[in-house]
C-alpha cells in the first residue's frame, strides 16, 4: 500500500509499505495491505511502519488522523 505521512510543516514519509502499526485512541492497531476503508483519530505514541523491503521505520507523534482508502494510507500528524 502507498503510505504518506504529513505534518503541518512537511511530508515526513512517502512510499510503499507492508504494514503500519498506529496509536489509536483506544490502543494500537495494525493496517495491512488491502485493508478495508477506515478513518481513525490517533493518540500520542509511535507509528511503526515496515516498508516493502522489510526496513522498519518509526515516527513519534503527538496526535493526528489516518485515512485508509483504495490501498492508500494518508496519515496527518503533529510531531
Amino acid at each position: 500500500m502507498l503510505v504518506t505521512i504529513l505534518t503541518p510543516e512537511a511530508q515526513i514519509y512517502e512510499g510503499e509499505a507492508k504494514a503500519i502499526v498506529l496509536p489509536g485512541l483506544d490502543g494500537k492497531f495494525e493496517i495491512l495491505d488491502r485493508h478495508a476503508p477506515l478513518i481513525s483519530a490517533l493518540a500520542k505514541g509511535k507509528i511503526h511502519l515496515t516498508d516493502i523491503k522489510g526496513v522498519k521505520h518509526q515516527f513519534s507523534i503527538k496526535n493526528g488522523f489516518a485515512e485508509i482508502l483504495r490501498n492508500e494510507a494518508s496519515i496527518l500528524v503533529r510531531i
